[in-house]
């Protein structure tokens, strides 16, 4: 059997183009498999494993949403989980939704967010012989201060305009998150994985590519 690598994440994981000139399928509004980052990785790693793509538009880590159902991971983690068993890595890259204005939530709380969801992912039986869970947390990319003036102001701008602030503390929490509950920490923006000019919070095609070779080069020797 392949070795799974579950990636549980938002809109950037499920491959959300903002650009139609910037994707292959620009009328799907969905990067392809040969621009995703998460299929990027799995042609990297080779034919040993096996990569799983868990996005969601709009997911948070674990603060439910008010206006849509289902956003939040914590409810969903057991069954994601379970159903890709044996997990030998949980990619975890969440983090821009939890900063909108309506959760009334801060940095810090984002970042206990993260420990509540990898905690919970800990005690789940679903990482094989051994039982030893893996777990890399990916802080995302900082919001662009364009947001707040972009063409998706009017939903985005629900975030409030702390929402750029907040974001470029999340790395530091997460990394924290990291280090007190023994798990992998990588900072997309080290890898290159940039965000666009349209609503400065959507991977680029070229973001995407970076973040794969980003991860590729920090796991390869790990899993």
């Amino acid at each position: 059997m392949k070795k799974h690598i579950v990636c549980l994440g938002d809109s950037n994981t499920h491959g959300y183009c903002a650009d139609p000139n910037d994707c292959t399928d620009g009328q799907l509004a969905r990067f392809n498999e040969d621009e995703r980052w998460t299929m990027l990785l799995e042609k990297k790693l080779g034919s040993e494993y096996k990569v799983y793509e868990e996005g969601l538009s709009g997911r948070t880590t674990v603060f439910p949403d008010p206006l849509y159902d289902g956003l939040d991971s914590l409810h969903y983690l057991w069954p994601c989980l379970k159903s890709h068993e044996p997990v030998s890595l949980l990619i975890v890259m969440l983090g821009t939704n939890d900063s909108k204005e309506r959760f009334g939530m801060n940095a810090f709380a984002i970042g206990l967010g993260m420990r509540r969801l990898v905690q919970k992912a800990k005690t789940v039986d679903c990482w094989g012989p051994g039982g030893e869970p893996k777990i890399l947390i990916i802080a995302p990319p900082p919001i662009g201060e364009g947001v707040l003036t972009s063409p998706v102001a009017d939903e985005m701008g629900t975030m409030g305009p702390g929402c750029v602030e907040k974001s470029l503390k999340i790395p530091g929490e997460f990394r924290r998150v990291a280090q007190e509950n023994g798990c992998m920490f990588l900072d997309a923006a080290d890898c290159g994985a940039e965000f666009n000019q349209i609503d400065f919070m959507h991977l680029t095609k070229k973001g995407h590519a970076n973040l794969a070779d980003g991860i590729y080069e920090f796991i390869k020797d790990k899993i």
